[in-house]
């Protein structure tokens, strides 16, 4: 089996942030792996970070932080939201592979936010199954005033999402308990379509540290 990342939650967004820059200025350096490197991927994983992200197809992690096959757990659903089938494989890559940082990583103009204004402020419905899913986003967008112009209100929409999953999130079981152990390296983020910036959001709920340094 291979060895987890022997890296920080800290030094694993940093390596994130460095991905995105290359990206941004296209000095990617991804996709460079050779036979061998595929070998040994076969003998397992050590991906050194999470990531919960959404379906939309411009919003591909591994692209946009420059990384190689193996370097990231992804888990993708339309509006980055927290299921229970979600919430298990996030909990596969805490005990299983510990990666040492979680990141929920929404984008702008994300389509399933933007269906949940519609149904709050117009009354809209959608087919059965995305309306569950708009359902499950609604809670997020208490704080996000009806009368701000459209495209700001998606935005703000947007972030508000983000921080719900976050919530949601620690709220779980398994969470709670790895916060009493000292874990604490949940990070909200927002991707930037037209620019390919990812913009980390300031964690306005991130629990005072109670563990060693992560």
């Amino acid at each position: 089996m291979i060895e987890r990342p022997s890296i920080t939650a800290s030094q694993a967004l940093e390596r994130l942030m460095e991905g995105n820059g290359r990206f941004m200025r296209d000095e990617v350096h991804s996709s460079r792996q050779t036979r061998a490197d595929l070998a040994k991927l076969a003998q397992g994983q050590q991906p050194f970070a999470t990531i919960l992200g959404c379906s939309d197809s411009r919003v591909a992690p591994e692209r946009i932080f420059d990384a190689e096959l193996g370097e990231l757990f992804v888990v993708r659903v339309a509006g980055n939201v927290l299921s229970q089938e979600v919430a298990s494989s996030m909990q596969y890559a805490a005990e299983h592979l510990q990666t040492p940082l979680f990141v929920v990583l929404g984008h702008e103009g994300c389509g399933a936010v933007g269906a949940a204004l519609e149904t709050r402020d117009h009354g809209v419905s959608h087919c059965s199954r995305i309306q569950l899913l708009v359902d499950s986003i609604l809670p997020a967008l208490a704080e996000v005033d009806s009368a701000l112009p459209p495209a700001e209100r998606l935005t703000k929409a947007v972030e508000c999402n983000v921080r719900w999953t976050m919530r949601s999130i620690r709220q779980t079981p398994e969470a709670r308990a790895r916060l009493a152990e000292g874990w604490d390296r949940l990070v909200g983020a927002v991707y930037e379509i037209d620019t390919g910036r990812v913009r980390v959001l300031e964690d306005l709920e991130r629990p005072a540290r109670t563990g060693s340094s992560s």
